[in-house]
């Protein structure tokens, strides 16, 4: 069922956001008078074709990664004389910059579209209150304390630990302070707090950034009773069974599942001790956990679960917006991750954060399919974020992508005059190598994540 997921999110994910980028090319270029020849879904073989009643070819193709919108255009062929007027490059630049443009600006529209719907629709939040802090750490220098809610990060407002992260992860790489506002349990006032960072996680393979600040979430505690096992992890083939209570882990004993995690963590590929209680009875059962992760990032994986329990009522927050208070808030959303995405890529290129955080087709539908899975929520707020990504990918200023062709008449417009055809034809042999360079990255990420 979960393959089944995976194949149809991606689908509908890609159809949509394609379908959107393209149909923006497509309705401006109409507005500024350009034939449009063929308004493409996919590539190669056409599985389904037809035409309007302005020539235009509409096509849904075989391979679904990506699409296309072609246009009359002197460069691609001859054109007849009483059409030379409805071609592409005949058109001033500020209609072919407007073109050009129309593809990523769709899809911040559509963004802000779906994280409109999602503010309308709500959501239950955890309050971002600190369960315990780690003694040394950055946020025990800050004067963090286990009971404070976490209300705002860098003057951003936090309802949420999703909120926290976020505003965490664009210092990710970074020097300086965090100007944080905590409340203290039980109290109205907001007091300040400054965490000190150097070069914070800087090419951190996986960054956590609230625990490597040493901050725990408050959490309810779970009884350490399995509710759960992995047919191929090491707490099934060492024998144990759902519904054994884990009583103590190498001599320390234990109260609460999260000890349990803590506790394995830190120890990959180690042969451990657990005591067990089973039907009123004590056993000791050794067993060597496996290894999740590689070099520094492994962790030790005992292949069981829990069951959970229900929030405490104060835990919890609903938030959400009126129809019109939503528009602001889709606005923002979207801006927030535009930004985080340009500085992210901005950041790899400068080392500050790791290149192995960039996802490429195979995490992209693994993603779909659990998003999918979860719930509609779940999988707009997932076309959201990849609308977003694919607006400022598409921004980026190399040639083949739109933000090459948009440098191009930026240049044509400043210098009154185009680039020479061969400047262009250079220009566009380094945009595809760029482009196929990280398509490359992206996939040796995907594959090393399996």
């Amino acid at each position: 069922m979960s393959a089944l997921y995976m194949i149809v999110g991606t689908l509908v994910a890609l159809g949509v956001l394609v379908t959107f980028h393209e149909f923006g090319h497509f309705w401006v270029a109409r507005r500024c008078g350009v034939k449009v020849l063929r308004f493409s879904v996919g590539f190669g073989m056409p599985l389904l074709r037809w035409h309007d009643r302005k020539g235009t070819e509409y096509v849904i193709a075989a391979i679904p990664l990506g699409g296309y919108v072609k246009m009359l255009d002197e460069r691609e062929g001859e054109v007849p004389a009483d059409q030379l007027d409805q071609t592409f490059n005949r058109k001033t630049v500020y209609q072919r910059i407007a073109i050009v443009i129309a593809g990523p600006v769709a899809n911040f529209l559509l963004a802000i579209v779906f994280f409109w719907f999602l503010a309308m629709l709500g959501s239950q939040q955890v309050r971002p209150v600190i369960g315990a802090v780690e003694s040394g750490s950055i946020a025990d220098k800050g004067g963090l304390s286990a009971g404070q809610e976490m209300v705002s990060v860098d003057g951003e407002p936090t309802s949420g630990w999703a909120a926290v992260n976020l505003q965490l992860v664009r210092r990710l790489g970074e020097s300086g302070t965090v100007a944080l506002s905590v409340r203290d349990q039980g109290s109205t006032v907001d007091s300040p707090r400054e965490l000190a960072l150097d070069k914070w996680l800087k090419g951190a393979d996986e960054p956590d950034p609230i625990r490597s600040l040493g901050i725990r979430p408050w959490r309810p505690a779970l009884p350490p009773v399995l509710a759960e096992l992995d047919p191929k992890g090491p707490a099934q083939a060492a024998g144990l069974k759902t519904g054994d209570r884990l009583v103590a882990l190498d001599g320390q004993a234990l109260s609460d599942w999260q000890q349990v995690v803590d506790a394995v963590r830190l120890r990959p590929d180690a042969k451990i001790s657990l005591r067990i209680e089973r039907e009123g009875a004590q056993l000791d059962v050794p067993l060597t956990l496996a290894v999740r992760g590689e070099g520094k990032t492994a962790t030790g994986y005992l292949g069981a679960g829990v069951k959970g329990i229900d929030w405490p009522p104060e835990m919890l927050r609903e938030v959400s917006f009126g129809p019109v208070a939503a528009v602001g808030e889709g606005a923002r959303r979207t801006w927030t991750m535009s930004v985080l995405t340009f500085d992210s890529l901005k950041k790899m290129l400068f080392g500050e954060l790791s290149v192995k955080n960039l996802s490429g087709p195979i995490t992209i539908a693994k993603v779909a399919g659990a998003s999918a899975q979860s719930g509609v929520g779940d999988f707009l707020n997932f076309l959201a974020y990849l609308s977003i990504s694919l607006g400022v990918l598409n921004l980026l200023p190399i040639p083949v992508l739109d933000g090459g062709h948009l440098l191009f008449y930026l240049i044509e417009w400043a210098r009154g005059r185009p680039l020479s055809d061969r400047v262009q034809g250079w220009g566009i042999q380094i945009g595809i190598s760029l482009v196929v360079g990280v398509m490359l990255l992206a996939l040796i990420n995907d594959l090393g994540r399996l």
